[in-house]
């Protein structure tokens, strides 16, 4: 019976729990027509504080948590290039990376999206930020939760995308959604749930 509970608890994901808000601009359509490369911007990522954490100690979860979603996200759009479900290219994280951190953006240079399209040489950018109610690693809580024989909600996040387009300097579509993780949730299983849903109301999506 333990063993059972705790297949069915690490096989959990997450849900939704909020309606996505989605926008659009009306040249949304044709501008994502005529990108050709794009690439993914290391998330901001934000974790709600506690009094016995180190604020240090927090701030490196963030960057870890923002290297973790930024990977999944290119890993994800990759995979669904392969599978030609979307027409653009995706810029390697390698090459992204090394050129934000020549331009100083890791070392906190304050850069538009505008700037970093330029930086980066695509034609458009996703950016984005999730707002973590605890960290993603959860071990200890998880063999807490099995021991009392009772689970709640490990962690809230509400996740707000944009993409915004270099030849117009605007942004074209933004996507917002809160979804709420269980036992076993990781930024794997997050980025998962949020691109499948947020994907198919993407300009770039076939339809």
């Amino acid at each position: 019976m333990k063993n059972t509970l705790l297949l069915l608890l690490l096989g959990a994901s997450f849900l939704v729990t909020s309606c996505a808000k989605v926008y659009y601009s009306p040249e949304a359509a044709t501008l994502a027509n005529q990108h050709r490369i794009i690439a993914v911007a290391p998330p901001a990522v934000s974790i709600a504080a506690k009094k016995d954490v180190d604020r240090e100690a927090l701030l490196e979860q963030q960057r870890t948590e923002s290297r973790s979603f930024q990977n999944e996200m290119v890993s994800w759009l990759l995979r669904r290039k392969q599978q030609n479900r979307i027409q653009v290219n995706i810029q390697d994280i390698e090459t992204t990376n090394v050129r934000l951190t020549r331009a100083g953006y890791f070392d906190g240079a304050l850069l538009t999206p505008g700037e970093l399209c330029d930086i980066l040489e695509v034609d458009g950018i996703i950016t984005s930020n999730y707002a973590l109610s605890k960290p993603m690693s959860e071990g200890a809580a998880i063999a807490i939760g099995v021991l009392v024989g009772v689970w709640g909600t490990t962690n809230e996040t509400t996740v707000t995308m944009g993409l915004h387009d270099r030849s117009s300097d605007t942004q074209i579509w933004n996507y917002n959604e809160t979804l709420s993780g269980s036992v076993g949730s990781s930024p794997a299983r997050l980025v998962d749930n949020l691109m499948q849903r947020a994907s198919r109301r993407m300009p770039y999506s076939k339809k």
